[in-house]
């Protein structure tokens, strides 16, 4: 690690917390750079001291604990997580595990058999193979209960285990015993390791003719690129309103996330700065710009949404280029600086906060709350009234809470009998019963009938689950939905049932609905900037 007051060099991220996505970073990441000099707020003294009164209590604890103490455990569970727990909800240190997952999730690959596992019953069992993975090609399926890795006995393992035993290098083979349901016996897959990617942007179409729906899941170190290419294969001058939906999306590079956004707007505007106590104010400007392409864009937020996916809704809408539909996003605006240290380990430090193109800063106050309200808030309604900024058009922003959106749009909250249903898996179970034993196919354009829907009342009621005839009828278009989703999973593919439940998603259809107003408010704000520019080229005497 390099001494205390020198430069240091790291790469930059926004991390949102890991609890909200299973270990994922959450955020903006960008390229390597280097934090500047600043001089510390201690003394020299007060360091050594505090260091010695560290080495003292650990070695008492190592000496007198009653049982062996871990370094490891320490150090690396103990001691630095607690010191950095004292700073913000973001600042964190990565063992070497979580460092090399954390590279992965930037390139955007790992070297595997591609296929998403979770708990079920006390079993680890398939949620889905990744379409062309090494599991997909073999026929494994949603639902198959690992038994066996490698003929290590899969049964009490968590899934990260499971997830480790399954990854190796590219090449290796990896045998895996399956039981399927309806099926006497267990099922061997001899399945050989190979690249997995993970793409940031798995889900780009046309809703209809001149509507394209274009979905980013995360920004790693291909999302630009990923997007560029999208366009290309739909063809961007085909394109009359898009759908940019960044719901869920936790962040990433911020580097992507600006170049993202570069691609939207016009050449010179403000994307997005940053400064901090140990950094001078950075802007980062549009460079590329739309290349003439002025379509009315519609962007889908939740309160998932995350750093840098703040960072491009919030480019858009203080600019006015995109109506923001949704709800409030997280309000991530703390930007960390990873440093990689001994070990393969990593200390992710918060360096600075990042502001949007009219100045709010939209990092919300965890000043006054616990780190587990932070995350978990049920308030997605915060703004700092201080905090007040206009949009190119002179609308009003507020900064301090994420970003709002410009129009409210809350999906409908889940009854009891739903949340039952997937508490208890049922249509995800229903569905591998269904396959089971028989060829997984189905025809094109499939929907639940009402055959589906009976024999899934048959098998609530011998599962034992608890509802009534009036529970079952009124859920009846949510339970088909469900099916739809699981069953074009099975027979499809994750990716195509993805993209039928997009197709069938309120707010998606909402979004298409809104592409008028996003228009309306794009020519507002070219109008009043042309307004603006007359204005100041020709003052009044």
């Amino acid at each position: 690690m390099a001494d205390a007051g020198k430069r240091h060099s790291g790469r930059t991220y926004l991390l949102v917390p890991t609890a909200i996505l299973a270990c994922s970073l959450l955020g903006g990441i960008f390229a390597p750079g280097a934090v500047e000099e600043v001089s510390a707020a201690t003394t020299e003294d007060d360091i050594k001291t505090a260091v010695k009164t560290f080495t003292k209590v650990f070695n008492t604890v190592e000496e007198n604990f009653a049982e062996t103490v871990t370094p490891d455990k320490a150090v690396y569970n103990g001691a630095i997580p607690g010191m950095l727990r004292t700073l913000d909800p973001h600042s964190s240190f990565f063992d070497p595990k979580y460092y090399q997952q954390m590279r992965d999730d930037q390139r955007g690959r790992y070297y595997g058999v591609g296929m998403l596992v979770g708990a079920r019953g006390g079993q680890t069992v398939v949620i889905n193979p990744f379409v062309g993975a090494p599991s997909y090609k073999a026929g494994i399926r949603p639902g198959d209960i690992i038994l066996e890795i490698n003929d290590k006995d899969a049964t009490g393992l968590n899934t990260t285990e499971i997830a480790d035993l399954l990854k190796g290098p590219r090449g290796t083979q990896v045998q895996v015993k399956m039981k399927r349901e309806n099926v006497a016996d267990p099922l061997i897959f001899n399945l050989t390791r190979g690249e997995i990617p993970r793409p940031s942007v798995r889900e780009s179409f046309w809703l209809k003719p001149g509507i394209m729906y274009l979905k980013i899941e995360h920004f790693n170190e291909n999302t630009s690129q990923e997007v560029e290419e999208n366009f290309k294969r739909l063809g961007e001058q085909n394109v009359k309103g898009l759908v940019l939906d960044v719901r869920d999306n936790p962040g990433g590079l911020l580097n992507e996330g600006v170049a993202v956004a570069d691609r939207f707007l016009r050449r010179g505007q403000l994307i997005v700065s940053h400064r901090g106590r140990a950094s001078a104010e950075k802007p980062y400007v549009a460079r590329r710009g739309s290349q003439g392409y002025d379509y009315p864009i519609v962007c889908l937020v939740n309160r998932y949404s995350a750093s840098a996916a703040e960072i491009l809704a919030g480019a858009l809408q203080d600019h006015d280029r995109g109506l923001v539909l949704g709800d409030n996003t997280f309000g991530k605006g703390l930007v960390q600086t990873v440093y990689p240290l001994s070990e393969n380990t990593g200390l992710a430090l918060t360096t600075a906060k990042y502001y949007t193109p009219s100045g709010r800063l939209i990092q919300r106050d965890y000043s006054h709350t616990s780190f587990f309200d932070y995350y978990y808030r049920k308030d997605v309604e915060t703004k700092n009234p201080l905090d007040v900024k206009m949009t190119d058009s002179g609308r009003t922003v507020y900064g301090g809470g994420g970003i709002a959106p410009d129009e409210k749009f809350a999906s409908p909250k889940l009854n009891k009998f739903q949340i039952d249903l997937i508490r208890k898996f049922s249509t995800f179970t229903f569905t591998a019963q269904y396959f089971g034993g028989k060829e997984a196919t189905l025809p094109q354009g499939w929907e639940p009938d009402q055959k589906t829907m009976n024999d899934f009342h048959q098998f609530l009621l011998k599962s034992g689950v608890e509802f009534t005839e009036a529970d079952f009828a009124q859920n009846a278009d949510w339970i088909k939905a469900r099916l739809k989703t699981d069953f074009y999973t099975t027979a499809f593919g994750i990716d195509e049932a993805t993209k039928a439940a997009i197709e069938d998603d309120p707010i998606v259809h909402r979004a298409m609905d809104d592409m008028s107003k996003a228009k309306e408010l794009q020519d507002k704000a070219k109008s009043v900037i042309v307004q603006r520019l007359n204005r100041d080229q020709n003052p009044q005497e």
